[in-house]
């Protein structure tokens, strides 16, 4: 009797970790139950997907969806929505919303907030403060926690760790990988006198230049060896700190974004003004090269949008009290997509830095993978598709892009998360079934038996 199952997606090319290979991907109960010739079996849906490549769920480890507290710029189901269409099947959120999520009441209360509303799989990260930092190691395996955060500079109130003895301090409590945003605060508040009084966006790089971005990342570095901590460095923006990080690849990953890897100054400042303001900043066209070679060369762990909306209105004040942040997630697989048809990034690496490198990074329990038994999450695009990115296409509530008007070739046309169709065509399938992501290193002990996958 031949085979039956849930789904199958026929006829495309897919990415395992053997590499490309033509054939099927049949689901069941929720995850990948056979990949290759299917022979005679049968589905009780059969998707068509010639023409079409199947990748592993693309997995967004860096966005901000401000809910709570600042859900007039985006809230969870808003940002969900935008990841979703996108080709992106989780994301990881991080804590500077309001209040931030420092403890396990602010944890308990953003999940809560995601049921029911959120398109795709997701976690969140825990925060770090002076208050929280003897706590870190019980917080950072709650349900629902991708692991801690650390603002080294560029951030408000307690969620600011500046100095080296609480820094040190959060680095000595726990085990997980600890990611970092690495800019020197001290520098930063030397340097503002070039800009406070008022001066045009190009010169934001210029004020948060790549000896801040560098002098951080040194410092992380040392107190990480120091602390025997393993951590993570996200978007990396300079030339200088690539030689830090490839000496220190057995205690340190890092991150870049799409945005560093496709904009630079001083055109992307010309074009867009303080809409091209983030933080750490679009940075030369010498130092944008240099990511590139790290990118080939396999320094990079992982892209991440860094996805951090903040209205029009409040992007067209006057710099630099303008907020620095710019909406990335739904772009990530067009951008990726075209700088791969661009030869300037393999589907080899695509599939490491969205699939592979975030499951490796995180120890994600039963994601990341196209391979039997891992949850069926999917990303399907047309590598030969050109498009256009539009306004109307846009999901997020901020309503713009830095990318609007761009075209590309590849595109997202299928996400599928735990063996259901979230998106296919364009179009969002409801309803909002996302669930949190679990991890291997959290998993209780009598529970490391995987549970049935959401079949919804």
């Amino acid at each position: 009797m031949a085979d039956s199952f849930d789904t199958i997606l026929s006829g495309g090319r897919i990415y395992t970790p053997n590499g490309l290979a033509e054939g099927d991907v049949a689901i069941a109960d929720g995850r990948i139950a056979r990949i290759g010739d299917l022979g005679g079996a049968s589905a009780a849906d059969t998707v068509d997907c010639r023409g079409l490549t199947v990748l592993p769920g693309v997995i967004d480890t860096q966005v901000h969806f401000r809910e709570p507290g600042l859900e007039h710029k985006e809230d969870l189901e808003s940002g969900t929505r935008s990841a979703a269409l996108g080709g992106v099947v989780a994301v990881f959120e991080m804590p500077n919303t309001k209040p931030s999520t420092l403890d396990a009441a602010a944890m308990a209360d953003k999940l809560k907030r995601a049921e029911g509303r959120t398109w795709t799989d997701h976690a969140f990260f825990m925060g770090t403060a002076a208050e929280n930092a003897d706590k870190l190691a019980e917080l950072e395996i709650l349900p629902g926690c991708c692991g801690v955060k650390i603002f080294m500079g560029s951030s408000t109130g307690s969620l600011l760790v500046e100095d080296d003895e609480t820094l040190l301090d959060a680095l000595r409590h726990g085990r997980r990988r600890v990611a970092v945003h690495c800019e020197d605060e001290a520098r930063l508040r030397e340097r503002l006198a070039l800009v406070r009084d008022g001066a045009a966006p190009d010169q934001h790089p210029v004020w948060r230049d790549a000896e801040t971005a560098r002098r951080a990342t040194e410092r992380l570095l040392r107190l990480a060896r120091l602390a025997g901590r393993k951590v993570h460095v996200l978007h990396v923006t300079t030339a200088d700190e690539l030689p830090l990080l490839a000496a220190n690849k057995d205690i340190a990953t890092c991150e870049v974004t799409p945005q560093h890897l496709t904009l630079e100054a001083p055109d992307c400042y010309e074009r867009l003004g303080s809409l091209a303001q983030m933080n750490p900043p679009i940075r030369e066209g010498a130092h944008r090269a240099a990511l590139w070679e790290a990118v080939r060369q396999g320094l990079f762990d992982v892209v991440g949008s860094d996805h951090a909306p903040h209205t029009l209105e409040e992007k067209q004040g006057d710099y630099p009290r303008t907020p620095s942040g710019m909406p990335g997630v739904q772009t990530l697989v067009p951008l990726l997509l075209d700088h791969l048809n661009a030869g300037r990034l393999t589907l080899e690496r695509f599939v490491d830095l969205t699939a592979h490198g975030p499951n490796r990074i995180y120890q994600i329990a039963g994601k990341g993978r196209l391979a039997v038994g891992y949850d069926a999450d999917l990303t399907v695009v047309d590598l030969k598709a050109e498009r256009e990115i539009t306004g109307d296409w846009l999901a997020a509530k901020c309503g713009w892009s830095p990318f609007e008007g761009m075209r590309v070739t590849g595109w997202p046309v299928m996400t599928w998360i735990r063996g259901r169709a979230v998106m296919r065509d364009g179009e969002l399938q409801g309803p909002p079934s996302g669930r949190p992501v679990r991890f291997q290193d959290t998993l209780p002990a009598q529970n490391l038996e995987f549970e049935s996958s959401d079949r919804a």
